[in-house]
């Protein structure tokens, strides 16, 4: 029944890009077949998911593939988990997209492009998660960059829409091709590429780490770590705001899962340095992803980097498991594995929650820039609401779900006392410092997000006459905030059923998280650390009940609200609140160096008295790895373009000289 469903999804996903072809002469079709076929696609994939997570692994073997090498597919509990995930967010982006495509239904954009390859960028993801064999995975995980790329490229009327489309496709070939390597050095010592064979294959220390270092860089390309995440904050950005969801939301766990799969599974042995690596990494990422994001004024651009720092806090995660499974601490191990995952799928929901609101915000006030926004929650109530739920759950505030897995994170970064190694004793709790840091800082970065953008006064009149989205998009963001805080209220029930994870990956243990009960989790032991999130969220009911009744009581006089005093200043205006940059400037001043800032104040004068009028503040933050890393790379290439070009002399007897020789040498090799 699993198989079926999850094939029931792929085929509903391809069958949309299908119907996605007739878009372009009947533009309603978009609305009206392919959304709801990727409903459909999303409903299958969870429901098989589930039943995979929650039951036996699956496998098959389809008719295509190359005649040596039929295609496999297998679903276990990993497997499950990512269809879960890629089918909740696919069905409320599904919900979601009809309102949203409205927009573009009568302007010059191709609504057939955005059909066709929306549906092969889910069936691309879903068929990643399902492959077992490398050929599969590698013909899948093409599709699905290249079709991302045709969305990310959707409005390419604009110049930096074709850059970051350019950028992208760059990237993600490039870390395709150290992924392709890296199953060619696993292949290489197992003789096949099924991953039964794979699995099974006995690698040398010296090539396994090679094969680590392949799967690390190309999967880490595509989760967009830092500093492999330049196409990240270039990409989802210009990509309509439901394909940003997907992207962020689980494109990114795609690679995620990819990374588990290779690292956990398929190369099996783990050694130290491997997981110190990918937790420094994690640690640097989160904390720069969030300190990059506080700076952004782009409300989409400030997600993706958030983004970053997610992927960040996720390969923390990873790195703590990777390193205390090395070190023989199975238990400790597998608690790392589930935090990581219950991450991911807390990311998931949230960050496509915040890009979906973020589009139902672009929508109705046309503007990217949160310096143009202002008092939308009058404006947008439902969508202001569900975007603070997002907030919350983002900046890891309990009772909703992020909390849950950075505690867990840190719950396991603070047994790193059991290690033997005296190096690991320092680096572990320096890890975990960064990841307190990178919380606290979330937290400022969200509270600036939503400050600016819904409260206060409209800093322009589309953000004053902006209204409600349809209801389609209320709901799909009703949904994703409703799972928010479930799974943050009833995280016990959900790791419960994410136990087989940790077992599918080599016969790990299970962490023994929920031994006490649904109530509570006690990740290592109940007298050393224990989270009641039904217990919190019953506490917080009674304060804020006990709170309304003491201002709104029987005994108590009806709250008269007038203007606020503004000082004899006249009436409060926009320019009074905070903007975005000067919300940030605390911190920007203290982090200083890990930017490239070109900060200007200009001084507005009259020209005929020269007498101050204005000042103009203007700021332009830079990634500090672009000078670094991907510059000199740009100049290298370039320069050895133009000593290559010296070959095109435009002689014709020149290149029949290169014709002859080259004959000669072919001659020479095979005699």
């Amino acid at each position: 029944m699993a198989l079926q469903l999850i094939a029931y999804a792929v085929v509903m996903s391809l069958l949309s890009a299908l119907v996605g072809l007739g878009a372009s002469r009947y533009r309603a079709l978009l609305r009206l077949a392919c959304f709801p076929l990727l409903g459909l696609s999303g409903l299958a994939a969870a429901a098989g998911g589930l039943l995979v997570l929650t039951g036996t692994a699956v496998a098959a073997q389809l008719p295509l593939g190359l005649p040596w090498l039929p295609w496999s597919v297998r679903a276990d509990a990993l497997s499950g988990f990512i269809l879960l995930l890629i089918g909740v967010v696919v069905f409320a982006v599904a919900v979601f997209g009809p309102g949203y495509v409205r927009e573009f239904q009568h302007g010059r954009h191709s609504l057939a492009a955005l059909g066709v390859f929306t549906g092969l960028f889910v069936a691309g993801m879903q068929l990643v998660v399902i492959a077992d064999d490398a050929f599969m995975f590698m013909v899948a995980w093409e599709l699905m960059s290249l079709s991302s790329y045709f969305l990310v490229a959707f409005q390419h009327e604009n110049a930096p829409n074709r850059r970051a489309a350019f950028l992208y496709l760059l990237m993600a070939h490039v870390g395709g091709l150290a992924i392709l390597l890296g199953y060619g050095v696993l292949a290489a010592f197992g003789g096949g590429f099924g991953f039964d064979v794979l699995r099974a294959a006995e690698l040398p220390p010296l090539w396994a780490g090679v094969a680590f270092a392949l799967a690390f860089f190309g999967f880490g390309m595509k989760a967009g770590l830092v500093p492999l995440h330049a196409w990240l904050p270039e990409a989802h950005p210009v990509a309509p705001s439901h394909i940003s969801a997907l992207m962020s939301g689980v494109m990114l766990k795609v690679a995620v899962y990819g990374f588990v799969r290779v690292t956990f599974d398929l190369i099996g042995t783990i050694q130290v340095s491997w997981g110190v690596i990918v937790l420094l990494v994690g640690s640097a990422s989160a904390l720069l992803g969030v300190l990059y994001a506080m700076q952004q004024s782009d409300i989409k651009r400030l997600l993706a980097y958030s983004s970053i720092e997610n992927i960040g806090v996720i390969f923390m995660a990873l790195g703590l498991a990777m390193i205390f499974l090395a070190a023989g601490q199975p238990l400790l191990g597998s608690l790392g594995l589930i935090a990581a995952l219950y991450h991911a799928l807390n990311h998931a929901l949230f960050k496509s929650l915040l890009f979906l609101g973020a589009g139902a915000v672009i929508q109705q006030t046309h503007q990217h820039s949160l310096e143009h926004m202002g008092g939308l929650l009058k404006r947008l109530p439902y969508t202001g609401t569900f975007f603070l739920i997002g907030c919350i759950s983002i900046a890891s505030l309990p009772p909703f779900n992020g909390f849950v897995s950075e505690w867990l994170t840190l719950q396991a970064a603070l047994q790193g006392v059991v290690l033997e190694s005296g190096v690991l004793r320092i680096v572990i709790p320096v890890a975990a410092a960064m990841l307190a840091l990178t919380a606290a800082l979330g937290a400022m970065l969200f509270v600036r997000l939503y400050g600016i953008a819904f409260l206060g006064q409209p800093r322009t009149r589309q953000s004053r006459q902006a209204r409600l989205p349809s209801r389609g998009m209320r709901a799909a963001q009703a949904l994703l905030a409703l799972l928010c805080l479930l799974l943050g209220v009833t995280p016990a029930i959900v790791i419960d059923v994410m136990g087989a994870i940790p077992q599918a990956l080599g016969g790990l243990p299970e962490p023994g998280i929920t031994g006490q009960g649904w109530l509570w989790l006690t990740p290592v032991a109940p007298a050393v650390a224990s989270y009641s999130a039904p217990l919190v969220l019953l506490g917080l009911g009674l304060a804020w009940g006990l709170f309304y009744l003491l201002l709104h009581g029987p005994r108590q006089k009806r709250v008269r609200r007038i203007h606020a005093w503004d000082c004899g200043f006249g009436p409060l205006s926009p320019r009074m609140q905070y903007t975005a940059a000067s919300f940030s400037m605390p911190v920007r001043r203290i982090f200083q160096p890990v930017w490239l800032l070109d900060e200007r104040v200009e001084r507005i004068t009259d020209a005929r008295s020269q007498r101050l009028t204005g000042l103009r503040h203007q700021l332009q933050v830079g990634d500090r790895s672009w000078a670094v890393l991907y510059e000199p790379i740009g100049r290298w290439v370039l320069a050895a373009a133009r000593r290559v070009a010296r070959l095109q002399s435009g002689n014709i007897r020149t290149y029949l000289s290169y014709s002859f020789f080259t004959l000669l040498f072919l001659l020479w090799l095979i005699t």
